[in-house]
């Protein structure tokens, strides 16, 4: 597609990623669409490329010793003879101990075969930061590569399948529209025993900023959970691109411990397609990503009507 010595456009990086997405996305828009959607999230990975204003506040940030602004720019980075990587230098939740690499683009679709290749390349690069795996975007099922670790999948369905889902929600469960944040400390709360009941839960889910609660707010997309009139979590979105679709990103959905296991979850999918479809733009797709791991909110995900569409796996660079 390009030589070792031409940078590829966003166009490059988009065709193979399209090349890579589920079938089932043709379904809800069609391929030619979606490209040039998808050059537009890659325009990121060209500018960090270049952009020594980022890199030399990322190194101040981040203040590793002796590591100069130009060593976190991305690279397009050679593999073989016929594979070239897009790699990216970031950091879980912006910790500077959590470093990883993230394979934001490549040349072609990226084969088992290449593993070995891609965690040589990843520390060769960015060895200085010492980073703990390499993440690597895959259409294919969580456990389809053996020996890769797991990371967020994303779900996603048309809303307009959620809302059509039929099935019955508990009269006393519903959906009222957000007015401010006097509920997020409750919301904290949720979080923080769900962490003390399942230690991993911490690294696979958090619950969304005070920032972004009001972005949400100011939408008009986020909603307070209620059982009777008690509030009982929160559901809300953010209009975004995704996968080269136009959707509403899933930002928090929530039951608070007390409401769980009372059938409730999967329910929350459905109340919400509902409302958006009749509050906002229901032409759009919903989207949000969950950890593999997380097995709880996976599967609710999956009786609510969402579908595993992909999403990142690990390739551990510490063994």
């Amino acid at each position: 597609m390009t030589s070792p010595q031409t940078l590829p456009t966003a166009l490059d990086l988009a065709a193979v990623t399209l090349a890579m997405q589920r079938p089932v996305l043709n379904d809800w828009r069609p391929a030619a669409e979606r490209l040039p959607v998808l050059a537009a999230e890659h325009e990121g990975d060209l500018e960090r490329a270049s952009d020594l204003k980022m890199a030399e506040f990322r190194a101040e940030y981040f203040a590793f010793p002796g590591v100069g602004a130009g060593t976190y720019l991305d690279r397009w980075h050679p593999m073989s003879a016929d594979l070239m990587a897009w790699l990216s230098i970031r950091f879980e939740e912006r910790v500077r101990t959590r470093p990883f690499v993230d394979l934001s683009g490549t040349s072609r679709p990226w084969t088992p075969a290449d593993l070995p290749a891609l965690g040589r390349a990843a520390l060769d690069v960015f060895g200085v930061f010492a980073p703990r795996y390499l993440r690597l975007l895959s259409g294919q099922p969580a456990d389809a590569v053996a020996g890769l670790g797991h990371d967020r999948r994303f779900m996603a369905a048309p809303l307009s399948d959620l809302a059509d889902i039929q099935t019955h929600i508990p009269p006393e469960l519903n959906l009222r529209r957000t007015r401010d944040d006097r509920h997020l400390a409750q919301a904290e709360a949720a979080y923080a025993a769900l962490d003390a009941q399942h230690p991993a839960h911490a690294g696979q889910a958090g619950i969304l900023s005070a920032e972004d609660l009001a972005e949400c707010v100011e939408a008009g997309l986020m909603y307070d959970v209620l059982v009777g009139e008690a509030w009982a979590g929160y559901a809300g979105v953010l209009p975004e691109q995704k996968l080269g679709l136009e959707v509403y990103s899933v930002q928090e959905l929530l039951l608070a411990p007390e409401y769980r296991g009372r059938g409730y979850g999967p329910h929350l999918t459905t109340l919400l397609a509902r409302k958006l479809m009749a509050d906002a733009e229901p032409g759009r797709v919903l989207f949000g990503t969950i950890h593999a791991d997380n097995a709880g909110a996976y599967r609710a995900a999956m009786r609510a009507g969402r579908l595993d569409v992909g999403g990142w796996v690990q390739l551990d660079l510490l063994a």
